[in-house]
């Protein structure tokens, strides 16, 4: 599934203070490729599935202040980013970047929602998203951790039109987000057992064929590992912070067809 309506994620971008270490992590876990391009917020590099004229999975930029830790960005399609941006005010949240160029590929504004988790509004150009999605090497998948479940709820439902339905998954209350019959995002309360002083925030999650190899090979890469392999309704996922320090999360998903779980009610 790689045509992305209004509200559906589209792009994740990884910030980092040394790009070469966090090309040679990502490139050895994922098999990806890399190039470079130059963008108003000055060089941008894409990563490609497969080679370096395979299909783009994601981007990254370099970090313009080395007090602020890395960190991957969760993009959501937007038709328009202005009144978007309108709605995040009037929502409780803040506009951290107005809209920029990327290149020829998009137009693009950071957020933050009430409590601080940051996300990213995409209008395509050229790059409706990522070139491949739901597929092993690709993100499959979006959660936000938040202390306020409610107002959460409340926030992106305004900002990008999701509704939202409870799960079961490894949390109790659960949230899955849906735009339509499509389920788009998850989010997982932040309870007591989280550390006091850890922020609200997105993850991404990768699609891995066997998430405890991958797991393994992270580690052995440099990742700090979070959560380790377990199972859970959607699959077995770990979750880890790459050697600069970026949360990211793995899933071998238990039905491999991605497209249909997504589109169940």
């Amino acid at each position: 599934m790689t045509s992305f309506a209004p509200g559906f994620p589209s792009w994740a971008e990884l910030a980092s203070p040394d790009p070469e270490r966090s090309k040679d992590f990502y490139c050895e876990l994922f098999g990806w490729y890399c190039y470079t391009l130059t963008a108003d917020i000055g060089e941008y590099e894409v990563f490609t599935l497969g080679d370096v004229q395979g299909p783009e999975v994601g981007g990254m930029q370099t970090l313009a202040d080395d007090s602020l830790p890395a960190s991957w960005t969760c993009y959501f399609r937007t038709d328009d980013i202005p009144a978007c941006l309108d709605t995040v005010r009037a929502a409780g949240g803040l506009v951290l970047m107005e809209p920029t160029d990327i290149a020829d590929l998009g137009q693009m504004a950071l957020c933050a929602d009430p409590e601080g988790a940051d996300f990213a509004l995409w209008y395509p150009y050229h790059l409706q998203g990522a070139g491949v999605v739901d597929e092993p090497g690709a993100m499959c998948w979006v959660e936000l951790a938040a202390h306020d479940v409610a107002g959460a709820r409340r926030f992106y439902g305004a900002v990008l039109g999701w509704t939202s339905v409870v799960r079961d998954y490894y949390s109790s209350g659960y949230t899955n987000w849906k735009v339509g019959d499509w389920s788009v995002a998850g989010m997982v309360p932040m309870e007591e057992w989280w550390p006091a002083d850890f922020p609200p925030h997105w993850t991404p999650y990768f699609w891995v064929s066997d998430c405890d190899d991958s797991t393994a090979r992270a580690a052995e890469l440099g990742a700090r590992v979070h959560i380790p392999p377990v199972d859970i309704s959607p699959g077995r996922f770990s979750v880890v912070t790459d050697p600069m320090g970026a949360r990211l999360a793995l899933l071998t998903p238990a039905v491999p067809d991605r497209a249909a779980v997504r589109s169940r009610p």
